[in-house]
Formats: C-alpha cells, structure tokens, sequence
C-alpha cells in the first residue's frame, strides 16, 4: 500500500513562491516516477510536473521556467518549487506515483494520489 501525503500549500501574493512537499510512505517511490497535477476551481485536474526515478524532469508549458519538480529518494520525498506565482496558478496541488511505464513524454497517473493541498495566489 502506498500513502501520500502533500503539505507547503498557502495563500501567498503574486510573484511569491512556495514549497511543496510530498512524502511517499511505501517502497514504490524508489523506483518509480513521480508527478504533481493541479486541479483549479472548476477545472479539471492537469499535469504540472514529471520526475522520472533517475530525476529526468517534463513540465506543463505554463509553469515552465518557474516551477521546479525534485525528488529526495533518501527521505521518499518529491518537491516542487514555484516561483513568480501567478493567479491562474491558484488551485488543489496533488502528488502522485506514476504508473511503472509512465516516462516524461508520456505521464500515467497511477491510483495513488494523496488529498492535496491547497495554493492560494492574489493579485
């Protein structure tokens, strides 16, 4: 059984930046890759990031060249960096453990999702 747990969402002004963070609880996060999706209001949940097992990262083109997606496989963790936030950023970020043929061109959510947490960002 895999368990995900994010935490570092707020509510932060324009141009700020936060942290999240991602703690996979089961032995899987080692050799598989990992993804954060964002859900915003009303919308449909999208991929934001990709990290494969040997740290080859893909990104969403709107967040690019502003989030950054890392992984700490000593402490079974997946980050990700958001700098220059932007109002339409606001939304439930999740982690997520991708399916064993998932690669960075390619993203598979598997069923493994934590309950999210939530990025706030006025204007």
């Amino acid at each position: 059984q895999v368990q995900l747990v994010e935490s570092g969402g707020g509510l932060v002004q324009a141009g700020e930046s936060l942290r999240l963070s991602c703690v996979a609880f089961g032995s899987i996060f080692r050799v598989n890759a990992m993804a954060w999706y964002r859900q915003p209001p009303g919308k449909v949940r999208e991929l934001v990031a990709f990290i494969s097992s040997d740290g080859v990262t893909n990104y969403a083109d709107s967040v690019k060249g502003r989030f950054t997606i890392s992984r700490d496989n000593a402490k079974n963790t997946v980050y990700l960096q958001m700098n220059s936030l932007l109002p339409e950023d606001t939304a439930v970020y999740y982690c997520n453990v991708q399916r064993a043929v998932a690669n960075p061109l390619t993203p598979l959510p598997s069923a493994y999702w934590g309950r999210g947490t939530q990025v706030t960002v006025s204007s």
